[in-house]
């Protein structure tokens, strides 16, 4: 808000100076907000140049942000898989040995009814 009235006071100065510029005082005034026309044109360039530093660094920071987000999110695939197979791997040790036990049992009652039917 600061440059804008700067400027607009430059420039109501420098429109007075031009409307009477016929003595050295209305010159002086003239070129002096010719002076702080030219500053307050600087510090709008600095300012536009300072916010668009700005915006790149918050883009940067946000695509750093999402990128540790997808590497969290990979880790966190690469732990689930790796407990997924552990998971399958308990699952087929137990079916395993439960088709064993069963073959097993079923072995032994064979036997036994042979057993029967012999005597």
């Amino acid at each position: 808000m600061k440059i804008k009235t700067v400027a607009l006071l430059a420039a109501c100065t420098f429109a007075l100076a031009a409307c009477q510029n016929e003595t050295s005082t209305a010159q002086q005034a003239a070129a002096e907000a010719e002076a702080t026309a030219e500053t307050a044109g600087d510090t709008i360039g600095q300012a536009a140049e300072a916010t668009g530093d700005a915006v790149a660094a918050s883009a940067d920071a946000a695509a750093a942000a999402a990128g540790e987000t997808a590497a969290e999110a990979g880790a966190a695939v690469d732990q689930a898989t790796a407990e997924a197979q552990a998971a399958a791997a308990a699952a087929a040790e137990n079916a395993e040995a439960a088709t064993a036990d069963a073959l097993r049992d079923a072995a032994d009652k064979a036997d036994a009814a042979a057993d029967k039917v012999e005597d």
